[in-house]
């Protein structure tokens, strides 16, 4: 019975951050594209996380998974719901991350900003880090959508209020 417990393993960054330089300026259709109706950016951070950990979560409304369009798990799009699920502390199986600051980034993982100092917004992926660890936001290259974007520096955002989510590993149910 002990191997139906999630065991955590090891997140993939290199598989993440290939998958978001593979699609940061197009869409795979395997994913509805979101753009034009609320936007597409925590759908994209989801696919990449996803390519790095391989498996999704399909409890209704508190997990994290896409189905369809319109089957998916409010944390696969809403940029608040996909963090609180990244950070939750139950022992449940998907990517597991925590909070962090900026020295803590690596590729792969992902950063929030709000725009209005109230609500959270936008979700990037770090591709790439010009210095580690990172000092600065201009130290820290993502990729986007909702403003398609690769090798963007951080520093060239306009927010309020910015995150870091560190990818600590995945839990799943091995064999």
């Amino acid at each position: 019975m002990d191997n139906l417990q999630p065991r955590l393993l090891p997140y993939n960054r290199t598989a993440a951050v290939q998958y978001a330089r593979r699609w940061a300026y197009g869409r795979n259709p395997a994913f509805y594209d979101y753009e034009h109706i609320g936007g597409d950016c925590t759908n994209f951070a989801s696919q990449c996380v996803y390519a790095g950990s391989g498996v999704m979560n399909y409890t209704k409304d508190l997990g994290w998974y896409y189905i369809s369009a319109n089957n998916k798990a409010p944390a696969w799009t809403g940029v608040a719901y996909f963090y609180n699920f990244m950070t939750r502390t139950a022992e449940s199986v998907g990517p597991v991350a925590q909070a962090a600051s900026i020295e803590q980034l690596l590729p792969g993982d992902v950063v929030q900003l709000s725009f209005d100092g109230k609500n959270w917004n936008h979700s990037p992926i770090v591709v790439h880090l010009l210095r580690q660890p990172a000092l600065q936001p201009a130290d820290v290259l993502i990729a986007a959508h909702s403003y398609d974007a690769d090798n963007r520096p951080l520093s060239t955002y306009d927010y309020r209020d910015i995150r870091f989510l560190h990818f600590t590993g995945v839990r799943k149910v091995t064999e």
